[in-house]
């Protein structure tokens, strides 16, 4: 098992070199013909919605969050099968006025890594919802939820990213 780690060790480190270098020129693009190349921000991963929820106050409420992978990515899912992995997690501040009593997961889909078809991943692409059961305080809350994920592409991974989910949530 020490040797098989320290073989994907090795091969990530090899890849994630590799990989960054080429992330990053496909994150170059012209904003016009006349213009010097600039670099644009991409996001591997987008909030989608909802934007604003009325659930009732101090009562646990289903809420349920979309996301969206940008094309060519994959993150962990929540239960990666390695605990080397970083899963993909969602939380909400303490002092928001909101509770998230529980969230929900879905499956993840089984990614084959092409430098080493051995390794079988638990990831997610394209759109997914994470079903959260929330508890809000009386009157309204911005909140600034969080989801923490690391996403690769078929060579390399980036390093974990935490983007900020706002939502606000009226309790009533």
């Amino acid at each position: 098992m020490k040797a098989r780690l320290t073989s994907l060790a090795v091969i990530a480190t090899s890849l994630l070199g590799n990989g960054l270098l080429s992330m990053e020129a496909r994150c170059q693009a012209p904003f016009s013909e006349a213009t010097d190349k600039s670099t644009v921000k991409i996001e591997a991963v987008e909030y989608l919605f909802p934007e604003q929820v009325t659930i009732s106050a101090g009562k646990t409420s289903p809420v349920a969050l979309h996301f969206r992978i940008a094309p060519g990515l994959h993150i962990n899912s929540h239960a990666p099968k390695d605990e080397y992995l970083i899963p993909t997690v969602f939380s909400i501040p303490e002092d928001s006025g909101v509770k998230l009593e529980n969230a929900t997961y879905p499956a993840g889909v089984e990614f084959v890594l092409p430098a080493d078809p051995g390794t079988k991943l638990s990831v997610y692409t394209g759109e997914f919802t994470i079903q959260g059961r929330l508890v809000a305080e009386a009157g309204d809350h911005l909140v600034k939820a969080k989801l923490r994920y690391q996403a690769c592409d078929l060579t390399a991974c980036m390093p974990p990213k935490t983007i900020t989910v706002p939502i606000d949530i009226v309790g009533k």
